[in-house]
């Protein structure tokens, strides 16, 4: 038998053999999307009698969102986007309608009336805003800014941006109506500029009395799993503004990792 025979009498077994292997990955590509169906099928969300209509989860294409109990210790880095005259009157998910001119959010999980500082990692500027809407739903993006909220960071035009949001407070319900807690200026307090920290409580002595000649300079302690360090901090007054002058200041003096800390 020559060559040309054998491939004769092979290539019906080939034959049956692709069948056989299309057949199989027809099956395991059924019993997949069954199985894919099954698992991702949207549910239900629960309900607790317990809370209010806007802290129930939700549920939006297959996800199910459960809000936060409380916003305390929130914060979060991602991507902010905006959404303005399009939306200008509609409904938002706290029943307010949407002002795309009052500073206010949406976000997916925090509680509805949480005050929100908001950080433009990409120029600095900052706002505060309330959270009153549900959103956004687009992958990587954690909050979703009103239009004045959006200009006050200048993302306008980009439209996405890189941000910290950090939860301030919240609000609360009296007499059936919302209510909300007064605002902290954030930018008035007791501002302090760190230019250095040390292990050894000497060598932050010794780097305060060289300060102390022209400011008022004081030695903080803080914990860290490596021990105790000490940092020296002078004094920058009432006003955040005022700290990051001095913070200018003594960069140009030579302290080029000075940063301005809250207290």
């Amino acid at each position: 038998m020559n060559r040309h025979d054998n491939t004769q009498y092979l290539e019906p077994i080939s034959l049956r053999l692709s069948a056989l292997r299309i057949s199989t990955i027809l099956k395991l590509v059924c019993i997949a999307t069954l199985v894919t169906s099954c698992v991702f099928m949207p549910r239900r969300p629960p309900h607790y009698p317990h809370l209010p209509p806007t802290q129930q989860p939700y549920r939006v294409g297959r996800h199910i969102y459960y809000p936060l109990p409380s916003p305390k210790g929130y914060s979060e880095v991602g991507y902010a986007s905006w959404y303005g005259k399009g939306f200008q009157g509609r409904p938002t998910a706290s029943g307010e309608p949407y002002n795309m001119y009052a500073l206010t959010a949406a976000h997916k999980i925090l509680p509805m009336g949480t005050h929100c500082l908001v950080e433009n990692l990409e120029n600095g500027k900052r706002t505060v805003v309330r959270i009153n809407d549900r959103g956004p739903f687009k992958k990587n993006r954690i909050i979703d800014l009103s239009y004045s909220a959006a200009r006050r960071l200048n993302m306008i035009g980009p439209g996405v941006a890189k941000v910290r949001v950090t939860a301030l407070e919240e609000g609360y319900m009296k007499g059936g109506r919302p209510r909300f807690k007064r605002i902290p200026d954030f930018y008035k307090g007791r501002f302090f500029v760190q230019v250095g920290a040390f292990m050894k409580i000497k060598n932050a002595r010794r780097l305060k009395n060289r300060l102390s000649r022209h400011y008022r300079v004081e030695i903080q302690r803080r914990w860290t799993p490596k021990g105790i360090l000490f940092g020296v901090q002078v004094y920058g007054g009432r006003t955040y503004q005022g700290a990051k002058g001095l913070e200018r200041l003594l960069e140009r003096r030579g302290f080029t990792q000075a940063f301005v800390v809250a207290r």
